[in-house]
């Protein structure tokens, strides 16, 4: 079973920036999808970034233009980049690991534990 670590969250001002990062255990090729989530208290855990395994990224529309993800397969890493941060982008960032395990399209999921980002004004 991977294992997804984040780091990389904190407190910040609006306007600053912060890199999170979720390391894996295993090796991240292997992952047909890798991607951040973000859960608000009191309300559901949301998409904000992801990308494949060909490096296709789609952005939820609320950080397009701010944030950035990327992958490093050698390190087995993916990272979150956010610019012009908001006091609506605090939040618990996920990251979140996916794998096509059938032909019906099954997926095996991982999710990290977690990291708080906390945007003041």
């Amino acid at each position: 079973q991977v294992q997804l670590v984040e780091s990389g969250g904190g407190l910040v001002q609006a306007g600053g920036s912060l890199r999170l990062s979720c390391a894996s255990s295993g090796s991240i090729r292997r992952m047909d999808v890798m991607g951040w989530y973000r859960q608000i208290p009191g309300k559901q855990r949301e998409l904000v970034a992801a990308i494949t395994s060909d490096g296709i990224t789609n952005y939820a529309d609320f950080v397009k233009g701010r944030f950035t993800i990327s992958r490093d397969n050698a390190k087995n890493t993916v990272y979150l980049q956010m610019n012009s941060l908001k006091p609506e982008d605090t939040a618990v960032y996920y990251c979140k690991s996916e794998k096509v395990v059938n032909v019906e399209g099954a997926r095996a999921t991982t999710w990290g534990q977690g990291t708080q980002v906390t945007v003041s004004l």
